[in-house]
């Protein structure tokens, strides 16, 4: 897949439009008639909604991650970031513009591919079956991010013209879920292959589809459906690997055992990278000149890169965290192991720990290749054990659980009640995904948001972000287009 990536640059170009809402362009039938024969037309197509997903994933920390309680911003600048963090955000910031715009460009392409494979012969479409399974699987992900960012969404499944669009409003986010994530995903793990090889290694599995049908059903705590799909999961050759730091090793490839489904990024200096290094790497000013520089070296970060200092994470997550867990070390750092032998420790500015999942090789500013982890096997094991215990299965739901904290080094749990065994799998969940984008949307989904986040600021209200003002604008009808209640 990261083979594949650069032929995303012309891919799509037809969908440009002087004037749009939500990304959501009419379908031309002469630019599709022309672009859509062969089965590589839409396997190119395909990729070209992949490519959509590298910038909404970009800045995904922001809601999964900083606007928790485990992950805090530092530097004085970065005002969206300060305002995501302590619950002040104005309903026109970028992340907020851009997110929606990119999420229903994804939209509109899987759209656009699902319009026009219907009436492809097969005879010539070979893979027909999986590039419907490929659109709808990254549909459903898009619907599945854009709900449980903004609440009610538009709910767009074919193309529209721009006139019928500026009439669409806000569909009930259980409509969503019923009619387009869910269905979509129960029809993309029938017609996606198990794996692949060579250059379409990266695209959406069988098994990836299932994996997110089972988060989807966890976040609707529909624990029956969740637990039957997850375990699916378990028995498709997944496992983990033995060092949980391989996972951040990015020298190594990122299409192992635990991986289930990333967004791809490829570096070489082709603007084709991720900004998590440089986004998650320190300042001078805050990590320590020293400190700084031996890093650079030790991952092979380009000298004088230019550091973001952000998701780093809080004092109340290190302390949390056993000191004998093998984790700790990448995911809350108090410094490092120089190449000499000689911890070189943080300076006692501002930061408290940082993070060391994001540092790999650095050759142009902005370009790296870490890729971002939407699923990997050890999420999956979670999810399990918490449906299971849900249902009220704990004994092997601890089992599930005990596999994830022997590889980080720990002992097993055993004969712990139901409540119990429900913290310990919350709060496993925030060792092991850290910085993944994982720990809002759990605290959302378990009722726990408001009681573990109201000391940094959080309303009742919150548990969504505010609707970007300029859709509300481009409307201007509020019986069908309202903005979350709270964010007038």
């Amino acid at each position: 897949m990261k083979k594949i990536i650069p032929v995303i640059i012309t891919s799509f170009l037809f969908t440009a439009c002087s004037k749009s809402f939500i990304e959501l362009n009419p379908i031309s039938t002469v630019s599709s008639d022309v672009l859509y024969k062969t089965d590589k037309d839409y396997q190119d197509a395909v990729v070209g909604i992949y490519n959509g997903l590298r910038s909404p994933y970009q800045s995904f920390w922001q809601y999964g991650d900083l606007r928790a309680d485990d992950t805090k911003h530092d530097p004085a600048n970065g005002l969206e970031l300060i305002r995501i963090d302590n619950f002040t955000m104005d309903n026109d910031d970028a992340v907020l513009r851009n997110s929606w715009r990119d999420y229903y460009n994804i939209i509109n392409r899987a759209n656009t591919v699902l319009t026009n494979i219907e009436k492809a012969d097969t005879a010539i479409v070979k893979n027909k079956a999986r590039h419907i399974g490929e659109a709808k699987f990254l549909r459903a992900l898009a619907y599945f991010d854009l709900v449980r960012i903004f609440g009610d969404v538009p709910m767009i499944t074919s193309g529209t013209t721009i006139e019928d669009a500026y009439k669409t409003g806000r569909e009930k986010v259980d409509k969503i879920y019923d009619e387009v994530i869910i269905s979509d995903l129960m029809d993309a793990e029938n017609k996606l292959p198990l794996s692949y090889t060579g250059t379409n290694v990266g695209r959406a599995t069988k098994g990836a589809a299932k994996a997110l049908l089972g988060r989807v059903y966890l976040t609707r705590k529909d624990f029956i459906k969740a637990e039957a799909k997850l375990k699916e999961v378990t028995t498709m050759g997944y496992a983990l690997l033995k060092n949980f730091n391989d996972l951040f090793d990015y020298n190594k490839n990122e299409h192992h055992t635990e991986y289930i489904f990333d967004i791809e990024y490829l570096d070489g200096g082709l603007g084709l990278g991720s900004n998590f290094t440089n986004t998650f790497t320190l300042e001078f000013q805050f990590g320590g000149k020293p400190l700084v520089d031996e890093l650079a070296k030790i991952y092979g970060i380009l000298p004088g890169a230019q550091g973001g200092s952000a998701g780093n994470p809080t004092a109340g997550l290190f302390a949390a965290f056993d000191s004998t867990d093998l984790r700790k070390d990448i995911t809350v750092a108090k410094g490092v192991i120089g190449l000499n032998g000689t911890f070189i420790p943080l300076s006692t500015t501002g930061v408290t720990s940082f993070t060391k999942k994001y540092m790999g090789p650095l050759k142009a500013n902005g370009d790296s290749k870490a890729n971002w982890k939407v699923i990997r096997y050890a999420d999956v094991l979670l999810m399990y054990a918490e449906a299971l215990n849900e249902n009220g299965k704990t004994t092997e739901a601890l089992t599930l659980l005990n596999q994830v904290r022997t590889r980080a080094g720990l002992q097993g749990v055993t004969n712990l009640t139901q409540n119990d065994t429900r913290e310990k799998i919350y709060q496993e969940r925030r060792f092991e995904l850290y910085l993944e984008g994982h720990r809002w949307f759990d605290l959302v989904r378990t009722g726990r948001a408001l009681s573990v986040m109201s000391p940094f600021g959080m309303k009742p209200y919150m548990t969504v972000f505010p609707i970007p003002l300029r859709q509300i604008e481009l409307i201007n009808n509020r019986s069908i287009f309202p903005q979350n209640p709270g964010y007038e």
